[in-house]
């Protein structure tokens, strides 16, 4: 008996001791912004402004899906909770995080909210981009800039990825829509840009739920890349289309970068 309180009071003293040596991340802060007249959120490491005035920091864009608003990763996601806790274990570096609007129309018709996924972000991005790098010490490094997104977004990330294809090196698809709505000459020749885009080796990271109403047509992507000798990650988990995955799909993504 008396070994056994004597091992208990070592163990609670050991948890105590590595407690102690865990650092303490300080909370990053989210701000609002208008770039390029696209409302944003961006999320900033806690120290962004006393960092010397040349530091440039990693950058991610992170999309969010139809229907929702620039702050849906800050409200739904959670955002900052998991960047924080993440940099509490040291498992993710400090970035900057840009969240854009990325639903053009978002005033005008329905008809035109629901196609959304017309070409029109991909053609504005470089715009917004070239903006967030003159507001914001970021880098222009493609070593150090990701892009992401759910849904929607994902279907952005995809195309955006491609139609830039040397910009990123870290790209994550939560939950992907993949075909588009209607040709144009963003999308007409896709294949054959996704493959230069790969032939560089970027991280192409697919996530989706066994449950998602989205998972045959990314299976039926998987299966293209493969057919193409295309490299690529992928992560699959159970449930659907919902902010509990894509919590999960975005605390993964983010300690596979930079």
């Amino acid at each position: 008996m008396k070994k056994a309180v004597l091992f208990i009071a070592a163990l609670v003293l050991s948890m105590l001791s590595a407690e102690a040596k865990t650092p303490v991340a300080k909370v990053g802060y989210v701000v609002r912004d208008t770039l390029n007249g696209i409302p944003c959120r961006v999320y900033l490491p806690h120290d962004y402004t006393k960092r010397a005035k040349k530091t440039e920091f990693p950058v991610l864009y992170l999309h969010h899906g139809m229907w929702g608003m620039e702050d849906d990763w800050t409200e739904q996601g959670h955002l900052v909770h998991h960047m924080d806790s993440l940099l509490r274990i040291g498992r993710v570096r400090e970035m900057v995080i840009v969240m854009p609007d990325n639903c053009p129309h978002r005033e005008t018709s329905e008809e035109e909210r629901d196609n959304a996924m017309s070409g029109e972000w991909e053609r504005q991005f470089p715009q917004f981009m070239a903006e967030t790098e003159r507001k914001y010490r970021v880098s222009k490094d493609p070593e150090k800039r990701a892009i992401a997104g759910l849904s929607m977004g994902g279907f952005h990330t995809m195309h955006v990825s491609y139609y830039l294809h040397d910009s990123f090196r870290y790209v994550g698809m939560f939950s992907p829509a993949i075909k588009p709505s209607k040709p144009n000459d963003i999308y007409d020749r896709w294949e054959e840009a996704v493959r230069l885009q790969l032939s560089q080796r970027p991280l192409y990271w697919i996530a989706i739920g066994r449950e998602d109403f989205l998972y045959d047509d990314v299976q039926e992507y998987r299966r293209w890349l493969e057919e193409n000798h295309l490299e690529y990650t992928y992560y699959e988990s159970g449930g659907g289309h919902t902010w509990p995955n894509w919590q999960d799909y975005i605390c993964r993504f983010l300690q596979l970068l930079f």
